[in-house]
């Protein structure tokens, strides 16, 4: 996956670029959807930086083997960001959980 990808995801299921961010909590990772999107007027970073975190995430995603997850959980899911709430998608890492919650 791609940082691209993830952002075709996004469009595709909910119609906007939203922020996404990795978070560790209670020893496991999950990835958050935020509520805040590119095309907002207050998003805080340029079109250049957004593609360039959204490839860094790609990228965690693709070590971690969590895309196939990722994409299961977005194509399934009800949710939907709002403000105040981000949607949270577990990762499960497997035997490998450890290597990353260090």
């Amino acid at each position: 996956m791609t940082g691209e990808d993830l952002r075709q995801l996004l469009l595709n299921k909910w119609g906007r670029s939203y922020d996404v961010q990795l978070r560790r909590t209670q020893g496991k990772i999950f990835l958050q959807v935020m509520w805040k999107y590119l095309e907002q007027a207050s998003f805080p970073l340029s079109e250049a930086e957004y593609k360039a975190h959204l490839d860094s995430i790609a990228s965690y995603l693709n070590e971690f083997g969590g895309v196939g997850q990722v994409r299961t959980y977005i194509t399934q899911t009800r949710d939907r960001p709002r403000l105040g709430k981000a949607v949270s998608i577990p990762l499960d890492l497997g035997e490998r959980a450890s290597e990353w919650l260090l």
